[in-house]
Parts: C-alpha cells; sequence; structure tokens
C-alpha cells in the first residue's frame, strides 16, 4: 500500500474513528485502526465490535492495500503532524511508514485478516431526520441511561418512530428522560434499543445543521449514514420498560419557574448535600415561593426562587444530581415542575414546548 493524503485530513478521521476503538481488548486488533486504501479513496474504521466508526478522506492512492496499525498510538502521533502531505507506505515485512516533511515514523502493524469486517446493514428500514434534531435528542436524554449492568437492557436508549416523529427514551431506576422530535420521513413504524455509549458518539459526530441524516435500523443493528462517515452498533436484545405506565397523568401541584434561577439554587444548596449519600436537597413550594434547602454538619443553606403555584403547596425532597442533570440540559427560560405527593415521582417539562420533552424524578422520602 502507497498513499498521499492531506494530513489535517488524515487526524480529523483518526480522531473520529477511535472512538470506536476497544480499550484493552482481549483481542489486541480491536484496539487498532485499519487503514483501507482503493481507488482514490482512504477508508479508517475501529471497532470494538459493539460500535464500528468509518471514515472516508481523499487520498492520490498510488498502490492500493490495507493495513491495520496501534490504535491509540497512532491516533496521538497522527495528531502531532498536521501537516500539508503525508506519504503512508506498508512494506513488505507489514510496518507502515509515514513520512512528512524530511521525517518519517515507523509502526508494527496487527495481522489485517484477525479485524472484523463492517457489518453490513439491510437499508429497508430507515427514517431521516435533520442532524441538530438528533443532536438535541440524544443530549436530552442520553444521561439518564443506567450505567451499571444489573439491567443491561437500561443502558439502552429506546428509540420509537412512527410517520412523523421521533421518540427517545431512557431511564435508570431513579429517573425517566423522554424527548420527542419531527422526522422528514421514515419507511415504517420501528422501534430500537441502542446502547447509550453508541448513540452518544453519533451525536458528537453531528454538527447543528438543518441538513438531513439518514439512519437505517434491523433486526441486530442500527446504521447512520454521514455521507463520508458511517456508522454502525449493534443493538440491545431484550424488551424495554413500558414507559408510558410510568408517566403519571394527573397532578395536584405545578410550579413554573425560570430555568437558570433554579439551577443557580439547586446548585448552590446541594454544596452542602454532596457528601450525603443522596444529595438531599427540600422543596418547600408554597404560594409564589420555591425554597431550596440542604442541612449537613458543616452547616446549612437556604435558597429562595420565585415561582408560580397552580394548587396544593408541597414539601418533598430530591437528590440534587438528577435535577442538576436535567436542567444542565435545557436551555429554556421557563420550566414546569409537576407534582403528586411528597412520595411521588415528579416531572418537569417546558412551559412553551410541554410536549418536546418530559423528565421524571423519583424524590427521597423525608424522615421527620
Amino acid at each position: 500500500m502507497k498513499v498521499i493524503c492531506e494530513g489535517l485530513d488524515l487526524s480529523d478521521a483518526v480522531l473520529k474513528v477511535i472512538k470506536a476503538a476497544a480499550v484493552k481488548p482481549v483481542n489486541p486488533v480491536l484496539e487498532g485502526i485499519k487503514l483501507k486504501a482503493e481507488k482514490d479513496t482512504l477508508i479508517l474504521t475501529a471497532t470494538d465490535t459493539e460500535l464500528s466508526i468509518e471514515k472516508r478522506i481523499k487520498a492520490d492512492v498510488k498502490i492500493e492495500g490495507e493495513a491495520v496499525v496501534p490504535g491509540r498510538i497512532f491516533a496521538d502521533f497522527v495528531r502531532k503532524i498536521n501537516y500539508e502531505n503525508i506519504e503512508i507506505t506498508v512494506a513488505e515485512d507489514g510496518r507502515l511508514k509515514i513520512k512528512y516533511i524530511d521525517s518519517e515514523g515507523v509502526f508494527q502493524c496487527y495481522k489485517k485478516e484477525e479485524f472484523p469486517l463492517l457489518k453490513a446493514v439491510d437499508t429497508a428500514q430507515s427514517f431521516t431526520i435533520i442532524k441538530k434534531e438528533l443532536k438535541d435528542l440524544i443530549s436530552k436524554i442520553a444521561f439518564s441511561a443506567a450505567l451499571d449492568d444489573a439491567r443491561p437492557i437500561l443502558k439502552g436508549i429506546l428509540l420509537e418512530i412512527d410517520e412523523l416523529t421521533l421518540t427517545g427514551v431512557a431511564l435508570d431506576g431513579f429517573r425517566l428522560a423522554l424527548c420527542v422530535k419531527p422526522i422528514e420521513n421514515s419507511t415504517a413504524k420501528m422501534s430500537a434499543v441502542i446502547p447509550a455509549k453508541s448513540l452518544t458518539e453519533i451525536a458528537k459526530l453531528l454538527d447543528d445543521s438543518e441538513d438531513p441524516v439518514t439512519i437505517y435500523i434491523q433486526k441486530n443493528y442500527l446504521l447512520a449514514d454521514l455521507k463520508e462517515t458511517r456508522i454502525v452498533t449493534r443493538l440491545l436484545e431484550g424488551d424495554f420498560i413500558n414507559y408510558k405506565q410510568i408517566l403519571p397523568k394527573d397532578f395536584t401541584s405545578t410550579v413554573t419557574v425560570n430555568r437558570a434561577q433554579i439551577e443557580d439554587g439547586i446548585d448552590r444548596a446541594s454544596l452542602l448535600a454532596r457528601g450525603d449519600k443522596n444529595n438531599l436537597v427540600k422543596f418547600d413550594i408554597k404560594e409564589n415561593l420555591l425554597i431550596l434547602t440542604s442541612h449537613s454538619e458543616i452547616g446549612n443553606i437556604r435558597e429562595k426562587v420565585a415561582a408560580g403555584l397552580e394548587g396544593k403547596d408541597i414539601v418533598i425532597a430530591f437528590n440534587a444530581k438528577y435535577f442538576s442533570d436535567v436542567l444542565r440540559n435545557l436551555s429554556d427560560e421557563f420550566i414546569k415542575i409537576k407534582f403528586i405527593s411528597p412520595v411521588s415521582p415528579c416531572i418537569v417539562t417546558g412551559a412553551q414546548k410541554e410536549f418536546e420533552y418530559t423528565y421524571l424524578i423519583l424524590p427521597v422520602r423525608i424522615i421527620a
């Protein structure tokens, strides 16, 4: 293999695909990045068998071929040589050489035969959505997915697609996040549970443009086609929790509050609570005032936030982190918080976009 390419193009491609390379894999080749030169293109691929990322860049291909280089060190090296032209060759002994200006680097390669093939995904079922809408949906819900392996299905995000909308849902047993976005079109109604890690990596590759992106779903895999970049991820097997049964519909109290003010108030009130296992902050809501309090051996903090209350006064407590996670992912000026009782979950929605996103947060029981 012999190929000449732009240094910036190579660096950008390597930094994109390395996100899919395995960390401390059983099979060392999964830590690698595959380089394949054909026609006028250099194709870079990395995979941990759950997530695969492929990036294509323009190149002057002198000799077609392929090689698998050690991923992390290659990425760190290429990031530091953003020169105009870089020549990559693979010698008969299997070593890869990079030439730049009057210098060069040499890398021992893995056996290319051991590198997994990128899964071919059936393109029969798909939907198309604006890039910034998909990126926003993922950012609004991914943080609510479970991190532990107690219930593997909850480490994923449920995507439900119909003719008009994409609904995303994530939950971990203490909170639930739901977001609905319009889509451009879909070939059929479908649903899938995608690892939250994979969707987060897809979001990082999306820009905030109005350009469309097409997502293909088959039985076991999802493919995001970003033209020069393709991301394939394995789907999670199993039944996702019936989230519609969890979401309450009737409330006794609804509070409208400035998002930035309550976010700052909770951050300050939780300063003393961070050493506590429950990170407890109490909400005392009456008339047009929301009082946030926290107590510890160090001291007490009491924050007052203006609020509009419809319904009954209520005193309820929450793990401050769960509320902060929600608020930092929103940009609305005002939000609504809906309550049933001091021991029932609350619902957070936008004051204006009430049906675009919904968050459910379980309270912490207050011991009298």
